[in-house]
């Protein structure tokens, strides 16, 4: 039976289920937060439709401006720009932007708030070749959203969220919708700008090659990097046919469609960024099967993947300041993937072993994932 009991001239209801009245409260604000994660992203993304990262950006990486400025450059006039500053509001207290209250330069009696790009959305400025611009507009799409909607209906009955509100598994669904395959691409290239700017500062595993395939390499883009930086290297991006058949021509490399589970071309090593998180343990080790196939007895695969609670990535203080990060796309790839998931290193020494591969590295990156680097047993 709860009571009434008085603190502050207030009368509090308590019934034994919270320990105090502040596990109580504070329990109820990171419920609200829970509640409204969704607005800071869509915030996000209202502010990069509206072009507010790139306006202040090309200003200069320091520079700051004043309402009226940010509504003045706007695609169009807006009948209400109260709004504006309300998302603005909102996003410094999120660290998105920052703002600073100085003297107006229009009337010095007065002040205004400038507002500045911080490290935040310095990556949401779309102009910049590094810009998470494209992975945040393909997350916050309706397709990629909509499973979420169900995921509990297919933990109770089965099934693929994904499939379930689109009517196909993720790479169907891109293949027979241009628009979405436009944009997938594209976000996969973001990241692949990123995460080749970690491996190639860290990793010296490609200077002995003379050429490598790229499993599951899109557009060409990290393949083009590994080249430009190793121009040596005989290189071919391989993907499914729709895929390469829109990426552009790049020097060094060869485009090549096909199916990574019927098989891999040959070469000295077989790369493969963020590929195996999208598949179940039995399909990881059909594809390791044939990229066993397809190198030679002193070959190697080098896998750009997360490697969940990995000792590894605690060594690498960037990829550890946020460990969550590893649950969230464990959860993303079950709501997308059929059986895909991110694996602890026990899990991944498992696979390899089957697929055909023995002695392993593990080596940290300055990014969210680590390479793993096999070699045949």
């Amino acid at each position: 039976m709860s009571s009434l009991v008085v603190n502050n001239g207030c009368e509090i209801c308590t019934d034994g289920f919270f320990e105090s009245e502040e596990e109580e409260l504070l329990g109820q604000i990171h419920a609200w937060n829970c509640t409204f994660a969704f607005v800071e992203s869509l915030a996000v993304k209202c502010a990069i439709l509206l072009e507010i990262p790139d306006m202040i950006a090309r200003e200069g990486p320091r520079a700051t401006l004043s309402l009226n400025e940010i509504a003045a450059r706007l695609p169009r006039e807006s009948p209400d720009v109260s709004c504006v500053f309300r998302i603005m509001r909102f996003l410094v207290a999120k660290g998105v932007f920052r703002a600073s209250v100085v003297k107006s330069s229009e009337d010095g009696g007065s002040y205004e708030t400038r507002y500045g790009l911080t490290p935040v959305s310095k990556w949401f400025v779309k102009e910049r070749e590094q810009s998470m611009v494209p992975m945040l507009l393909l997350q916050n799409d309706e397709r990629i959203v909509a499973p979420w909607h169900c995921f509990n209906e297919c933990v109770l009955d089965g099934g693929l969220p994904f499939q379930r509100t689109n009517g196909g598994d993720m790479w169907s669904y891109t293949s027979a919708h241009p628009d979405f395959n436009h944009l997938f691409n594209n976000a996969m290239a973001c990241d692949t700008g990123i995460v080749m700017k970690a491996l190639l500062s860290k990793y010296r595993g490609f200077h002995a090659l003379n050429s490598l395939v790229d499993v599951g390499g899109g557009t060409g883009t990290a393949t083009a990097e590994i080249v430009r930086t190793y121009p040596s290297i005989k290189a071919i991006n391989y993907d499914l046919a729709h895929v390469v058949a829109t990426a552009r021509q790049l020097p060094g490399v060869e485009h090549v469609g096909g199916d990574m589970f019927e098989t891999v071309p040959s070469g000295d090593a077989i790369f493969m960024k963020w590929i195996m998180h999208n598949w179940s343990d039995e399909d990881c080790i059909k594809i390791l099967k044939n990229c066993r196939k397809a190198i030679p007895e002193t070959g190697k695969v080098i896998i750009v993947d997360m490697v969940v609670d990995s000792q590894h990535n605690n060594k690498n203080e960037r990829a550890a300041l946020d460990p969550n990060l590893c649950l969230v796309f464990d959860l993303l790839m079950a709501t997308h993937c059929t059986g895909g998931k991110e694996r602890t290193e026990e899990e991944w020494k498992k696979i390899l072993w089957e697929g055909g591969f023995g002695d392993y590295n593990i080596i940290a990156i300055p990014a969210v994932q680590s390479v793993i680097e096999a070699f045949p047993r």
